[in-house]
């Protein structure tokens, strides 16, 4: 547990210090969010109705820009070699790095999100929505990233890749937070937060196991 805490912590310093990615994951949101409504016009019904969607593909491409780093970084400089070489098993390394990530990206942007509603013109239900939608859901993509990350680790330019491999497999989260957002801006019961979460855990319980097998057979290479 210490090791876990303590890598957690490592890199969520490296996260936020200058050039780490979260910063500029968020001004990329924020960027996105804002130039949608200019380039609709100021039709607030129109923008309420696509709200939810434009809110978690610009989330999704967000944390992307922080995922190629994840491993990469200590795989250029050789910590990676030390970090396997730790008592804390890969998967628990894994684990800690796309806890990070999400707690770098995934948590501030959901919060963020809910600034950018209101250039939607987004009721207050829908908000409160989009938000659950959200920290629900992001936690997913951290995992998928993870996977992704992992398996480009060794592969020259492999930021170029990423998004080839974690854009398919996040949409259901992109799906179901979606229809969540415009179910409550409908007034109607959806079971999508319900798939959402579903979709969440699993994506949780696979990631570590996936990744580190993925970080060994870069690491035998």
């Amino acid at each position: 547990m210490n090791g876990f805490l303590a890598l957690l912590q490592r890199d969520l310093r490296l996260a936020f210090r200058a050039g780490g990615g979260a910063a500029l994951a968020l001004a990329f949101f924020a960027a996105v969010v804002t130039l949608v409504p200019l380039g609709i016009g100021p039709d607030l019904k129109l923008l309420a109705r696509i709200a939810g969607g434009v809110l978690w593909v610009s989330a999704v491409l967000a944390a992307l820009l922080a995922l190629d780093r994840l491993f990469q970084a200590d795989f250029e400089d050789g910590s990676l070699d030390l970090i396997a070489l730790s008592p804390l098993s890969l998967e628990g390394v894994a684990l800690a790095k796309l806890f990070a990530h999400w707690l770098a990206t995934g948590l501030p942007l959901t919060f963020l999100a809910a600034l950018m509603a209101v250039l939607y013109g987004l009721p207050m239900v829908a908000t409160g929505a989009l938000m659950l939608s959200l920290a629900i859901g992001t936690p997913a993509i951290s995992a998928i990233g993870a996977i992704g990350a992992a398996l480009t680790l060794s592969i020259r330019r492999g930021g170029l890749i990423l998004p080839l491999i974690v854009l398919p497999l996040a949409a259901p989260a992109v799906i179901f937070g979606s229809g969540a957002v415009l179910d409550a801006l409908n007034g109607q019961a959806s079971g999508a937060l319900l798939l959402l979460s579903a979709f969440s855990l699993l994506s949780l319980a696979l990631s570590p196991f996936a990744a580190a097998a993925a970080v060994r057979l870069n690491l035998a290479t």
